[in-house]
């Protein structure tokens, strides 16, 4: 009798789901930008898993979608690749973004991106300022092949990188750009490019390497880790790792920011070629620098 009470519940146990099994497992969820996720996220929260048996599940949204959840409680962890935005009066968080900390832990470079075959390979600031204002309509004007020029750009204006490009390349939030599509959000943007010959966008290079597309130097530079980290190349951001603002903070957060800030954590981001927050420290006065500027005009 006994023996068969015990095969009993050996089959109970087989056919119960995996997550029942692991009940107990610790369970930690992190929503934000696709910059973030494809960058360093994924190999971050695989090796933390391996250390600690803590799962981090991840999902993408956008940093707005990152920070927000984060602020109302509804999830534990954001991902984001712009700061939290300010009243332009009071220059205040806005209410939804209020009860979140922005962590910066890397830095990132945002990108020209065009098809593969493309044979355009230089674009300047200027050249930028043009694409985004409808200037800029044959790949003639850019050195290529004479045939009209697609521009693609994030949809709203508080998108990660909509809001910083609007930051970095014009110093005003409220920049109008003129675009020939308008996408979601980064992943479809990409995966457009990829696909159009004509195709011209700006992207994170986290998620931009990982895809098959032809990144444009920028005024001369490309966007290595090396220019990224010195401030050399003309276009980086932090990117951030939201938490609640909370003063009981669930030990399990805390212990993931001090894992992803650790050494051991930063050892990740470089393999992926993603460069550390303190790895590039004298870059954040000029970036502060720009960011003023930009919320100057916007108020």
């Amino acid at each position: 009798m006994i023996n068969l009470r015990v095969a009993f519940f050996a089959l109970a146990l087989a056919a119960m789901p995996f997550a029942s099994i692991n009940a107990q497992e610790t369970t930690l969820t992190w929503v934000g930008c696709g910059i973030s996720k494809k960058g360093f996220m994924a190999e971050m929260a695989e090796a933390y898993y391996r250390k600690t048996g803590v799962n981090v599940v991840i999902q993408g949204g956008g940093a707005t979608k990152g920070i927000r959840m984060v602020s109302a409680g509804e999830a534990d962890l954001g991902g984001s690749c712009r700061d939290v935005i300010t009243h332009p009066i009071m220059i205040s968080p806005i209410s939804e973004e209020r009860w979140s900390r922005m962590n910066p832990v890397a830095w990132d470079a945002l990108v020209v991106i065009v098809h593969k075959d493309n044979e355009v390979t230089d674009i300047t600031m200027d050249q930028v300022r043009d694409m985004l204002k409808g200037r800029l309509r044959n790949w003639t004007q850019l050195g290529g092949a004479d045939m009209p020029v697609e521009v693609y750009v994030r949809d709203g204006k508080i998108s990660g990188v909509g809001r910083t490009i609007r930051e970095l390349v014009f110093s005003n939030y409220n920049e109008d750009f003129v675009a020939d599509h308008v996408m979601p959000s980064s992943g479809p943007l990409e995966q457009a490019v990829e696909q159009n010959l004509g195709a011209i966008a700006i992207t994170g290079i986290s998620s931009a390497r990982r895809r098959d597309v032809k990144i444009l130097r920028l005024d001369g530079i490309a966007p290595t880790y090396e220019r990224i980290r010195d401030g050399g190349y003309g276009l980086y951001r932090p990117l951030y790792l939201v938490t609640p603002l909370a003063v009981d903070v669930k030990p399990e957060i805390i212990d993931f920011l001090a894992f992803v800030k650790s050494e051991e954590g930063k050892a990740i981001m470089r393999k992926v070629g993603t460069v550390p927050h303190e790895d590039a420290i004298p870059t954040w006065l000029r970036y502060l620098e720009r960011r003023e500027a930009a919320l100057l005009a916007d108020s």
